[in-house]
């Protein structure tokens, strides 16, 4: 299947931010393409890119562990859109 995942505009986002390291929080049936996600995030910012292997069961289940490890943005896809 292919998804609009929205990247450009978490692109856009991380640069607004200015965001120095991006921790990405996925559906199990989006981690096959975390790396995918991760390399265009890496190629379009200057950001590193956490990819969080953690359970992700909706969008209430947020990786709160990811700011200990110097995450300054968390951006998490699923089904609903939370508004930033």
């Amino acid at each position: 299947m292919n998804y609009d995942l929205e990247l450009d505009k978490a692109i856009d986002y991380i640069k607004k931010q200015n965001a120095k390291m991006v921790c990405i929080q996925l559906p199990d049936g989006l981690k096959p393409r975390a790396k995918e996600i991760a390399d265009q995030i890496r190629e379009h910012t200057s950001a590193q890119v956490l990819i969080w292997g953690g359970s992700c069961f909706g969008a209430c289940d947020l990786a709160l562990e990811a700011e200990r490890l110097g995450a300054d943005l968390l951006i998490q896809w699923g089904h609903s859109e939370w508004r930033y």
